[in-house]
């Protein structure tokens, strides 16, 4: 008799807004685009772990370069996530641009 086995899953959950998600128990972590976040693109948490995301401003002057706009259009520099074990930052880098004579 042939025993089929599932494999493990890993649930995830997002503080900001509703969303949820269940993979395979190996993958590493899952972003989705956050309604709370003012569709920025963040991290999900494992489900039952207390953890905060939250969303950084640019503070410094943006000029000709190529940011990372929330649904307001704010710039946004980071997302970082603060748990009690520690805590993980997505940073989201300016691109330069350039001219071709």
């Amino acid at each position: 008799m042939a025993v089929v086995t599932l494999g493990a899953s890993r649930n995830w959950e997002c503080p900001n807004c509703s969303e949820t998600a269940i993979t395979a128990a190996d993958v590493p972590n899952r972003f989705h685009r956050c309604g709370g976040l003012r569709g920025l693109v963040a991290p999900m948490v494992r489900a039952g772990i207390r953890a905060k995301v939250e969303a950084r401003e640019r503070e410094d002057y943006v000029g000709a370069e190529l940011v990372q706009v929330d649904a307001a259009g704010r710039p946004v520099m980071s997302v970082v996530t603060t748990r009690d074990d520690g805590m993980d930052v997505a940073v989201f880098a300016p691109c330069a641009t350039g001219k071709r004579d």
